[in-house]
């Protein structure tokens, strides 16, 4: 197994608990900061998901690091059935940093490919002009919106049927996905207050970051703190948005109307896209028009002790395996590849014994590439049989940092009569 793919499998299940580590401190700051503005609290969950992403990249290279420093030249014998199992134990947990890291790519993968498809998706629809009798009036009333939110670059707006709430796609050249049932059967001024949150979004340049949010879940899929922390930022994202047009137009009740119409239109979630039904509709009409201090849930603050004590229980566990997993391996004999050393004839007869010390160059392939006796047993004949047997054995290479190496391995082998 590759250094990059052990460090990486190594990475992965220590982000188990630094994730867990993570996603407690944000609770934490998210619980204190509940009554306070969304922009703080977004602030926070964004910069702990940059966490989430950062603190793995650093232990990757840093390993990765460690795994170019140079190889010692010291070696500490072993005796011929000396340590087995542990070694045994040692290339299991390797065969398993293996197969984590192929489910993990697999899965990766297709969430890859599912990003992949949803912008191509709207790469396609954003080209479409279409010829949807209200196209022109609406370019014309987002054009004065945007002049209002001071964005000077040309957005254009699009008609689809496919949509139930309009959507803001791209950032150096946005565009707006407007639903046509929306043009169809809204008040046009209610479909203005929600063309105002969509220009809110761009002028925030939001869909970079629900772009880089996409990315880390991707990356990150497995750890249920990462899509705790995206959902929150995309539910404060779209509480700030509120606010900001609702500065804009005057009237935070017309954007509340607006939301009301979207509760029977609202869908899972948004991908790549920022939608105007991003987040709880309820709770943002209430933010919009009653907004009340939210009381501390201490129901919730038991749930989080115990995820605190988790991440303690995950990090002991992780900590050993890593300690176990990275330190230098031996050489070990695979016994089930050969034979015990057959007895010479003459050594039979006069019941010769001893104990020879041999010394084997192990390649990275495991087999063994030079032989010599460090150590005779005293008898020339017994010193050449065991040689020439043991070297015909398949050897697990000697690892450092995780890399398979070539390296010296001194063994003794034991002539002894029953």
């Amino acid at each position: 197994m590759s250094a990059f793919i052990f460090a990486l499998g190594l990475t992965l299940m220590h982000f188990l608990w630094q994730g867990l580590l993570l996603g407690c401190a944000t609770a934490v700051a998210l619980t204190l900061l509940r009554n306070s503005r969304a922009e703080y609290r977004y602030l926070v969950a964004c910069c702990a998901l940059l966490a989430c992403l950062g603190w793995p990249a650093l232990e990757l290279w840093q390993r990765l690091s460690g795994d170019a420093a140079p190889a010692s030249a010291s070696f500490h014998g072993l005796q011929w059935a000396a340590g087995i199992a542990s070694e045994e134990t040692w290339f299991d947990l390797h065969t398993s940093v293996r197969g984590i890291v192929s489910l993990w790519a697999l899965c990766a993968a297709v969430l890859a490919l599912r990003m992949l498809a949803g912008m191509l998706w709207i790469d396609r629809v954003s080209r479409h002009r279409g010829n949807h009798p209200q196209q022109q009036r609406w370019e014309a009333e987002l054009a004065r919106l945007a002049q209002r939110f001071g964005i000077r670059r040309e957005i254009g707006l699009r008609v689809v049927d496919t949509l139930a709430s309009p959507v803001t796609a791209g950032w150096w050249r946005p565009v707006v996905l407007v639903p046509a049932a929306l043009i169809s059967g809204m008040p046009p001024d209610l479909l203005q207050a929600l063309l105002a949150h969509e220009m809110a979004h761009i002028q925030r340049h939001d869909y970079l970051i629900n772009l880089l949010q996409n990315v880390i879940e991707t990356l990150l899929f497995y750890h249920p703190a990462v899509w705790w922390m995206s959902n929150r930022i995309r539910v404060e994202r779209e509480l700030i948005a509120d606010d900001v047009a609702a500065r804009q137009l005057g009237e935070p009740r017309r954007l509340a109307l607006a939301l009301s119409e979207l509760e029977r239109l609202r869908f899972s979630n948004h991908q790549l896209a920022q939608a105007a039904n991003g987040g709880d509709l309820v709770m943002r009409i209430q933010h919009l028009l009653r907004p009340a201090p939210q009381s501390l849930n201490w129901k919730t603050a038991i749930a989080m002790l115990g995820v605190a004590m988790a991440c303690v229980s995950v990090y002991a566990q992780a900590t050993a395996a890593d300690k176990s997993a990275s330190a230098d391996r031996a050489a070990v004999v695979d016994f089930k590849t050969c034979a015990k050393p057959d007895w010479p004839e003459a050594a039979v007869a006069d019941k010769r014994t001893g104990t020879v010390q041999l010394n084997f160059l192990v390649g990275t392939d495991g087999k063994v590439k030079e032989s010599k006796v460090d150590r005779s047993s005293g008898h020339a004949d017994l010193d050449e049989a065991a040689r020439t047997g043991i070297q015909k054995c398949q050897f697990h290479p000697a690892i450092k940092a995780g890399k398979a190496i070539e390296k010296w391995q001194k063994m003794q082998y034991v002539w002894t009569l029953e």
